[in-house]
């Protein structure tokens, strides 16, 4: 019988405290507001020394699941959707996910979202979605402006449906799709003008509380966004974000 080689990948001691800490957290034996043990106890318990602590518990306070309300505390925290959805597009420009991929999900989420934002959205929220559409509409022709609003626009109906975990699966696929808009707008110059018209039809179906034609515009919007990454001959590239490593 012969041997096959496998290599060996070493984890440091820091990530696996960071790993048994942050496991911990996510089975519910530490609780938000739990207070951890300090430094020098911590060091003890995992056998090794303050300083690789010290770099484990770095770890867990840049993804958010510990936070320090004093110098000398250091409790348990829930991530703020930020920092989650962050990690997450992180993980998807690490992994080269192309244009065709995030599309076909985005086809089933952004619709969604938009039915409902019909059912659920309060006169106040669709208020607030018809003044960040006047931002849109005044920046006609400004690239960079203009993927910041529409970013804000489809994150702003997704909160309007009030589902927390739709809005944590949508928000990274979203923002790396969307951004794609710069790629896109130089081959297709009505680009600015449909994004326009999509979502004065996306808000004039939420005041009207229809959810099947809300969701309508939303599909037809995402598909007309499709056309144009497929005339950037954009399908299969990779929708490489460099926000999203940083």
């Amino acid at each position: 019988m012969s041997l096959t080689a496998k290599p060996i990948h070493v984890t440091y001691a820091y990530q696996q405290i960071a790993e048994e800490i942050e496991a911990q957290i996510l089975r519910g034996e530490l609780k938000p507001g739990d207070q951890l043990p300090g430094e020098a106890e911590l060091g003890a318990l995992f056998g090794v020394t303050r300083s690789t602590v010290r770099e484990g518990l770095r770890q867990l306070e840049s993804d958010g699941l510990v936070h320090r309300p004093s110098p000398r505390r250091l409790e348990v925290a829930v991530p703020q959707a930020d920092q989650l959805t962050t990690r997450a597009g992180r993980a998807m420009a690490l992994m080269k996910v192309t244009f065709r991929e995030l599309w076909e999900v985005t086809m089933v989420t952004e619709p969604l979202a938009t039915r409902l934002a019909a059912q659920r959205a309060s006169s106040d929220e669709i208020d607030a979605l018809q003044a960040l559409h006047g931002d849109l509409v005044g920046s006609e022709g400004e690239m960079a402006r203009t993927i910041e609003l529409d970013e804000r626009f489809h994150s702003r109906v997704a909160e309007m449906g009030h589902n927390r975990v739709l809005g944590l699966a949508r928000e990274p696929i979203a923002l790396l799709l969307f951004r794609g808009f710069a790629q896109i707008a130089p081959f297709a110059p009505k680009f600015y003008k449909r994004q326009i018209e999509a979502h004065s039809n996306i808000i004039a179906a939420l005041r009207d509380r229809d959810a099947d034609r809300a969701e309508k515009w939303a599909r037809m919007h995402i598909e007309d966004f499709w056309r144009g990454a497929q005339i950037a001959g954009l399908e299969d590239e990779i929708a490489l974000n460099a926000r999203a490593l940083s």
